[in-house]
């Protein structure tokens, strides 16, 4: 992932504009320096338009409730939109910014391309839906409960059944260092080596949440995968970038034998690309066209 801090390359010239401070509070809780300091910390998307680059607008809590509620809805939106779904199975969910052991989701029963804001559900750190038309995916609440509680930097989770991941998990494999993109991930997952059915009780999703650790994705054998990021955006991005990276190493492996990376040049690039930053800012210029395209998620 390349990503400029700027509109135009800078000349000799014309300097490049200075880059604003990120505002903190629109730094989640937990954010590593790294992010709280890099290039595009804190700065809106490119794909928002406008003078660029400039920071964030601070929200009141209510305005930031409705932006990860948006995001949420368009990541589902997404998912349909990129055949990253399958039936009713998957989940993505977004930590309410106030009550921070609750969390947004969508309601069992709706096909992913029909989620919109207005039926998202909240649901309280005990299963209860305290916002919203039941039902409640109780693997859903199992899952998601757990993660967002081991936790505190997570803002949101993604969880499908897609093709590719789904067939990683099924072989038991880890994303290997084979391309550029796929050093995003570089010794920033892991894999959940169990299986013991539907996740339906807590102490399940305890177990997915411990292994996990501070990374951003698992791969969950015979499964599929998990991923997490500092806001609603990172984690959707990062889902679909993982399901792209299974993906390339399923059709390489089938084609030769893969060429790995060193450590070296993979952990110095997976520096480079692992930020939840650039992973938003990817999501936004996907959030641009999806809400162009089906405007009606946002009701």
């Amino acid at each position: 992932m390349t990503l400029s801090t700027h509109d135009t390359p800078a000349t000799h010239d014309t300097p490049a504009p200075a880059i604003p401070p990120a505002p903190t509070p629109d730094v989640a809780p937990g954010t590593s320096d790294g992010e709280r300091t890099g290039p595009w910390a804190g700065l809106v998307a490119p794909a928002e338009g406008g003078q660029w680059p400039r920071p964030l607008p601070v929200r009141t809590v209510e305005e930031e409730r409705l932006h990860r509620k948006r995001k949420l809805a368009a990541s589902y939106r997404l998912f349909a939109k990129f055949g990253i779904a399958e039936g009713l199975a998957g989940h993505i969910s977004a930590r309410d910014p106030e009550l921070t052991d609750h969390f947004w989701v969508n309601r069992l029963g709706l096909d992913f391309s029909r989620i919109k804001v207005s039926n998202l559900l909240l649901v309280n750190g005990s299963g209860e839906i305290v916002e919203g038309q039941p039902p409640l995916n109780r693997a859903a609440f199992a899952i998601h409960s757990q993660i967002h509680a081991a936790r505190p930097d997570v803002v949101g989770a993604a969880h499908t059944h897609a093709l590719y991941g789904r067939a990683l998990a099924a072989i038991g494999e880890p994303l290997h260092p084979i391309s550029q993109d796929a050093l995003a991930f570089y010794e920033d997952h892991v894999i959940f080596d169990e299986y013991n059915g539907v996740v339906l009780d807590e102490e399940e999703g305890r177990k997915i949440a411990a292994a996990l650790g501070s990374r951003k994705l698992a791969i969950l054998r015979n499964h599929g995968l998990l991923t997490v990021g500092t806001s609603v955006e990172a984690a959707a991005y990062w889902y679909i970038a993982a399901e792209r990276a299974a993906r390339t190493q399923l059709v390489a492996a089938a084609a030769g034998t893969l060429r790995i990376l060193g450590h070296e040049i993979a952990s110095a690039t997976a520096g480079q690309a692992r930020g939840d930053e650039g992973a938003r800012w990817a999501f936004e210029a996907l959030y641009e066209i999806i809400v162009e395209e089906q405007p009606d998620l946002l009701d």
